[in-house]
């Protein structure tokens, strides 16, 4: 691929007469913007809808790809564009992932997953050859809109337009769980939290809900609604490290964020023009990135966000289901979301992030 240097505020790529210029744009890179509660930054390098955005090597890059048949690899700190990655792709650039760390490979590396249309199939392949290991026909009965695997990679999940999710055992090679979610249209994105436990579902009719996939609890109760929805389609979603935060992304061109101890929605981030399609978190929960049809990147600095009126006035008149768990590692208490609570979570956030797994790609080189 080729890869050039530009101006992360500017759709225009760089000419010989405007070196310089250019140069002190780069220098300066994306300001915060403090015209709304929550800081954010905005990232343009796109010339179409921005169809994915992930933060990645530990949360100092963001990768973007768009319809523009182009990717864009960020700097988070200066919010400058390193790489520009383009020429091999002749239509949009649809989804992206930094394996292994990426819900469409197994934690090892060494499997992805795809869905095929028009056969509702999905694949599990050899990243290494690319060779197909298994192929499930017929898997849904309609469109499979997202697949992934769940954190430990003993299942895959896959939501569809048929409204059903089915986990599919790579181990018995065949699906173990099926469920009629009961959503009023198009199931479009599903998400895992980290042990595994739950999964998130995001439907075109407005809502998200929550469903206990490990001691199977959907089966009596069913899955959980998240309170206080968007008011257009839900697009994506994307749970928190210790999933005591969800981010949700809809038509509504908004971005949401939500308490998973109550279930309910806690702030709402506005300033996209057109629907939002892609949402992430970096592990410590400081930053939130969405990218839009617009064109353009967003990265939202919540740091604060606990600090903001509204959001302690939901906090005070909704309660928490929260626990107090002591960390093996520190010894230190820490609280969790009731959701989180499992012999799985043994150690607080700081020690969890202290310990990253064996395996960490590393940036592609500045050129």
């Amino acid at each position: 691929m080729a890869s050039i240097n530009m101006d992360p505020l500017s759709v225009d790529e760089p000419t010989g007469g405007e070196e310089e210029e250019e140069e002190e744009e780069e220098e300066r890179g994306a300001e915060w913007s403090r015209d709304t509660q929550v800081p954010v930054k905005q990232l343009a390098a796109h010339r179409e809808a921005v169809n994915a955005a992930r933060l990645c090597f530990n949360d100092s890059f963001l990768l973007t790809c768009s319809s523009d048949a182009t990717a864009v690899l960020w700097d988070v700190e200066s919010c400058l564009l390193r790489r520009l990655f383009s020429g091999v792709h002749g239509k949009p650039v649809t989804e992206l992932a930094v394996i292994p760390n990426s819900n469409s490979a197994s934690a090892d590396g060494r499997l992805l997953v795809c869905a095929a249309d028009p056969q509702n199939s999905v694949n599990v392949s050899d990243a290494a050859s690319g060779r197909t290991l298994h192929h499930v026909s017929d898997h849904h009965c309609s469109t499979i809109t997202r697949c992934r695997f769940d954190p430990q990679s003993q299942r895959v999940a896959t939501v569809s337009a048929d409204r059903r999710i089915r986990l599919w055992d790579l181990l018995a090679l065949k699906t173990t769980v099926s469920i009629n979610s009961n959503h009023g249209n198009v199931i479009s994105h599903c998400c895992f939290t980290n042990n595994g436990r739950f999964l998130c579902s995001a439907s075109w009719d407005k809502t998200l809900k929550l469903w206990d996939v490990q001691t199977g609890g959907f089966r009596s109760h069913g899955g959980a609604a998240l309170q206080g929805g968007h008011e257009g389609s839900v697009s994506t979603c994307c749970f928190s490290a210790d999933a005591n935060l969800l981010v949700s992304g809809s038509y509504d061109r908004t971005v949401a964020l939500w308490d998973m101890s109550t279930l309910c929605q806690t702030l709402i981030l506005k300033g996209h023009s057109d629907w939002v399609t892609d949402v992430s978190i970096s592990a410590d929960r400081t930053l939130v990135s969405s990218a839009s049809k617009d064109g353009t990147v967003r990265l939202w600095n919540i740091k604060n966000m606990e600090e903001i009126p509204e959001v302690l006035e939901k906090r005070r008149t909704e309660g928490a289901g929260t626990d107090i768990l002591q960390c093996e590692e520190c010894g230190k208490a820490f609280p969790v979301s009731s959701l989180q609570t499992s012999e799985l979570l043994t150690r607080c956030v700081f020690c969890r992030l202290r310990s990253p797994s064996r395996y960490r790609p590393q940036p592609p080189p500045v050129i």
